[in-house]
């Protein structure tokens, strides 16, 4: 299951997506957000992603973990649009035979992915600030369909 849906995301059906009889392990993990970020107080974010790019960069990311650990299978949901305190704005879940895998490679899948699938957040600071920030934690200006293109 590899997605971007402004839908809420199901993290029951992200679960499931990944279990196996032959997974002695499901790792799950969700990215939700926070009311602070150090002591900026958040009041909303809003996600935005180049789709095709995102969706093909997922499967990248799907590709790379299954050279990496003995994963069973893979799971990568992400949110966009505007999200709420405690909203969810990413599942990652990852099966394998044992756990150790598992956390590894849903720990690599998760870092890796903040980095390489371009998604950007617009903070909503409740003092009515705002800012795009790539996810890795770079400010940057939200993409136009110019930049995208390129």
């Amino acid at each position: 299951m590899i997605n971007f849906t402004s839908d809420p995301i199901d993290f029951n059906q992200v679960t499931e997506s990944v279990r196996s009889h032959a997974a002695g392990a499901v790792v799950l993990f969700l990215g939700t957000v926070r009311e602070f970020t150090g002591e900026v107080q958040t009041s909303s974010l809003e996600y935005d992603a180049y789709p095709e790019m995102a969706v093909q960069e997922l499967h990248q990311l799907d590709t790379d973990v299954r050279e990496k650990w003995p994963v069973i299978d893979v799971a990568m949901v992400h949110r966009t649009g505007a999200l709420q305190l405690g909203d969810i704005a990413v599942a990652v879940a990852v099966s394998s035979g044992h756990r150790k895998e598992a956390f590894a490679a849903g720990q690599w899948l998760i870092d890796t992915l903040k980095v390489r699938v371009p998604v950007w957040k617009k903070e909503i600071y409740a003092s009515g600030e705002t800012e795009w920030v790539h996810p890795s934690g770079q400010t940057s200006e939200r993409p136009t369909a110019d930049k995208a293109d390129l």
